[in-house]
């Protein structure tokens, strides 16, 4: 049975999953272009804690090109409507060229701000609404946050500032019911990896290590050395997070990694459960083996798009002799 027609490809899954490798390595079969889909990869400067692995974007010697690392200021805000904005420009741009897009990442509320076409609003600061809930604590704004939508994970309410924003927008789209959903359809067919769970956790434990070799610790240095504050790299999360703790002297070196690791576990399994949320709301996704080697993964993935897949507005992929 054919599928709908489709504009993208999509593959996703948790933290050193393997995701960007193999999403470069299908890009070089299919004449792709990768779409990032990661929350901090957007900031320049910041290369070795969010895991810019530039190598992996060099496949046989040829760059494979890649859209939205490296499109902000480290300790500036990027809102998911930049991110739309920035998407529909990379996305317009691959397929007037013929390319196809291929969209690769693990922040699901980005990926879903694409899949879902979530409306594209800016939504503005809203003083009155602020200063009426001036002075409230987290747990009460979660309590207020609930009542207006449904929480999804721990990261929707651990952040006072992201809770207050998050209403903000909620309150926003609450008064303005009509407004016009300009988010074009994308259909998009979704590859997920999968790692068997103490597999995954030994190669996030084996990449972190890598990462402080590489002089991870240098650059949150550096970033603070420039006038970032410490607040604003803690907002970043995990590395960016415990690096300045242990920088400032808040934490020894041994207790700061195995925070550090254990949070990024705790990450990878939040991701886990993100990606099944979206298969619960009608999401598919064809989950593939990250246990087995590059060349099989790639083949089944390849496999899947040949069976299921029409493109629309692009060239048809060349699949042969592809295995």
């Amino acid at each position: 049975m054919i599928s709908p027609t489709t504009n993208m490809i999509t593959i996703l899954g948790p933290t050193a999953s393997g995701k960007t490798k193999i999403a470069t390595g299908l890009a070089y079969r299919i004449n792709g272009e990768i779409i990032s889909a990661d929350s901090r990869q957007v900031y320049r400067e910041m290369n070795i804690g969010t895991g810019k692995d530039f190598d992996d974007y060099i496949v046989h010697n040829k760059k494979i090109p890649v859209h939205l690392i490296d499109i902000a200021d480290p300790g500036t805000e990027f809102s998911v409507y930049q991110y739309q904005n920035e998407f529909l420009s990379a996305y317009q741009k691959i397929t007037l060229s013929g390319n196809v897009p291929i969209l690769c990442g693990g922040t699901g509320l980005y990926l879903e701000a694409v899949l879902k076409g979530y409306k594209l609003v800016d939504v503005p600061v809203n003083s009155q609404l602020r200063e009426h809930l001036q002075g409230k604590s987290l747990e009460e704004l979660v309590i207020i946050l609930s009542g207006m939508r449904k929480l999804h994970n721990a990261t929707d309410s651990n952040d006072i500032n992201r809770v207050l924003r998050a209403i903000e927008i909620e309150h926003y789209n609450i008064n303005n019911p009509n407004l016009k959903n300009d988010f074009p359809k994308i259909n998009s067919r979704v590859i997920g990896i999968h790692m068997e769970r103490n597999l995954l956790r030994q190669k996030i434990t084996q990449r972190l290590k890598r990462r402080f070799e590489q002089g991870m610790i240098d650059e949150v240095k550096e970033l603070l050395g420039k006038g970032i504050s410490s607040n604003q790299l803690k907002n970043y999360g995990l590395e960016y997070k415990f690096l300045t703790m242990f920088l400032q002297g808040e934490l020894k070196y041994n207790e700061m990694f195995s925070l550090l690791n254990t949070a990024i576990h705790q990450f990878a399994k939040r991701q886990m459960t993100w990606f099944r949320r979206m298969e619960k709301n009608g999401f598919k996704i064809h989950w593939v083996d990250g246990n087995s080697g590059g060349d099989k993964i790639l083949s089944t993935i390849l496999k899947i798009i040949q069976q299921e897949t029409v493109f629309l507005g692009n060239k048809v992929p060349n699949f042969t002799n592809l295995y």
